[in-house]
C-alpha cells in the first residue's frame, strides 16, 4: 500500500468514527479537550453539579480501605490510587504496578487454575483475623507453565471511550476488515451485568470489560477483594473456599455506592495533555501513518449524545481502536473471555510521554524498544518501523514523545 493510500485509510477511519453521529455544533466538533488541563483534571466544561461528582468520586478513589470495609481477605492494593497513581502524584495514571496472572496451556488448551486461585494473583493478605487465623498473599502454584505481568493502565480520557457508541467500534472493525484483513481488529463481546446482554468490550489488557462501571466494580472485588452488588461472590484465596469460613466481615461489603463513585471520577476525568506539537512531530505523525501504526492505534473516535454535555458529540484522539488484536509473540499467553492468548487490545497512546513502561508486561522503556517488541498484526509495522530512515525514525519518536 502506497503512502497515498494509507493517509486515504487514515482518513476513512477518522470518517467513520463520525458516521452516523448526529450533527453537532461546529464549536463541539473543533473542541480540543487535551487543551488548557494537566494530568488529572476534571474534564473542561463540567457543570457545577458534575464537576462535584467528580471530585467525590476522586475522594473514594483515593481512599485506604482496612479489614473493617470488607477489603480482602486477599487483594492486591487497599485502594485506587495505590496503583493509578502518576505522573508525580495525579490521581487517575498509573505508577507502572504489575499484577500477575497464571495458568497452564496444554496442547494449546488454556485453563485458568481456577481450583488454585487462577487466573489472577492476589499477593497480599488481610493477615491475622479475630480467631487467629492467618491470610497470607497467594502464590503461583507450581502447575501454572504461564505466568504474564499486566501493568496498570492509566484511566485519563475513559469517560470519552466510554461515550463511544458500540456500533461505531463495530463499524471500525469492518472498515479494517475491509481495508487489510490482515491486520484488522477483532470486536470482544462480552458481558454486560447491567443489562443482561453482550456488549463491546473496551475496558482492560483484554477488552473484558464493556462499561466504566462494571470496569470499577470488577477491580474492586478483583484488586481490592470488596464485594459489591454486581460481583457478589468473595474470591476464595487460592482457590479453596472453605478458608472463607474465616472471613472477618462475610456478605456484601459495599452496597454499589462507592462503585458509583469510582466510575464517576473515571468517567468525568480529563484526557491527558498533550504535549509540543511543532514541524517535526507533524512530520514524525506522517510516519506513523505511512507504516501502518495507525492503522490498529486509531487517532481520532468521536463520543456519542451523553447527558453529561462535556461527553457529548466530542472528538477525541487516543489513538486506539480499541479492538483485540493477535499480537503473536507479544500475546501474554492467558485467555479471558473471548479474547485468546495471543490477543491484547490496542493500549491507547495518549499521555505516552509520561510512561516509564511500556506495552502490557512493562518490559519496553523507550517507544522505539515497544515497537521492535511488535509481532503477529503488528510485526509488518515493526518491520517498517526498523527500515526507516534516521531521519524518519527521529521525527516519529518526537511525534510518540509530544503524546
Amino acid at each position: 500500500m502506497s503512502f497515498a493510500d494509507r493517509l486515504a485509510v487514515v482518513a476513512l477511519l477518522g470518517s467513520l468514527a463520525c458516521a452516523g453521529q448526529p450533527e453537532a455544533a461546529p464549536e463541539e466538533q473543533e473542541a480540543d479537550l487535551r487543551q488548557n488541563v494537566q494530568f488529572g483534571d476534571p474534564l473542561p466544561g463540567l457543570s457545577a453539579a458534575d464537576k462535584t461528582r467528580f471530585l467525590t468520586g476522586q475522594e473514594a478513589f483515593t481512599e485506604v480501605e482496612g479489614m473493617a470495609d470488607g477489603l480482602g481477605p486477599v487483594f492486591n492494593e487497599a485502594s485506587c490510587a495505590a496503583c493509578h497513581l502518576g505522573p508525580s502524584l495525579s490521581v487517575g495514571g498509573s505508577n507502572g504496578r504489575l499484577e500477575t496472572r497464571f495458568g497452564r496451556d496444554s496442547a494449546g488448551h488454556f485453563d485458568p487454575l481456577a481450583a488454585q486461585g487462577g487466573s489472577l494473583l492476589n499477593d497480599h493478605g488481610i493477615g491475622a483475623v479475630g480467631n487467629g487465623y492467618v491470610y497470607d498473599g497467594e502464590k503461583i502454584p507450581t502447575e501454572a507453565n504461564v505466568v504474564a505481568r499486566r501493568r496498570t493502565t492509566p484511566l485519563f480520557g475513559l469517560g470519552l471511550v466510554d461515550a463511544v457508541p458500540e456500533a461505531e467500534i463495530q463499524k471500525l472493525a469492518a472498515l479494517e476488515r475491509a481495508i487489510d484483513s490482515a491486520v484488522a481488529g477483532t470486536v470482544a463481546m462480552v458481558p454486560d451485568i447491567s443489562t443482561g446482554r453482550l456488549a463491546v468490550g473496551r475496558f482492560g489488557w483484554k477488552d473484558q470489560n464493556p462499561t466504566l462501571f462494571q470496569f470499577a466494580g470488577d477491580a474492586y472485588l478483583n484488586e481490592m477483594g470488596i464485594t459489591n452488588p454486581e460481583f457478589p461472590g468473595e474470591s476464595c484465596p487460592q482457590g479453596d473456599c472453605s478458608t472463607l469460613d474465616n472471613n472477618p466481615v462475610p456478605g456484601l461489603n459495599d452496597d454499589g455506592e462507592d462503585v458509583v463513585k469510582f466510575a464517576d471520577f473515571m468517567s468525568l476525568l480529563a484526557p491527558p495533555p498533550r504535549g509540543k506539537i511543532g514541524t517535526r512531530e507533524l512530520a514524525g505523525e506522517l510516519v506513523f501513518v505511512s507504516i501502518g501504526c495507525a492503522t490498529c492505534h486509531t487517532p481520532t473516535l468521536v463520543t456519542g449524545r451523553s447527558p453529561v454535555s462535556a461527553l457529548s458529540l466530542k472528538i477525541f484522539h487516543p489513538f486506539s481502536d480499541f479492538l483485540l488484536h493477535d499480537m503473536g509473540s507479544l500475546g501474554d499467553g492467558i485467555e479471558q473471555g473471548p479474547a485468546g492468548i495471543r490477543q491484547i487490545r490496542t493500549q491507547p497512546l495518549w499521555g505516552l510521554r509520561t510512561q516509564g513502561t511500556l506495552l502490557h508486561d512493562g518490559r519496553a522503556t523507550t517507544p522505539a524498544q515497544a515497537i521492535l517488541a511488535h509481532d503477529g498484526q503488528g510485526k509488518r509495522a515493526r518491520d517498517r518501523f526498523a527500515a526507516l530512515r534516521s531521519a524518519e525514525r527521529i521525527a516519529l519518536l518526537a511525534f510518540l514523545a509530544s503524546l
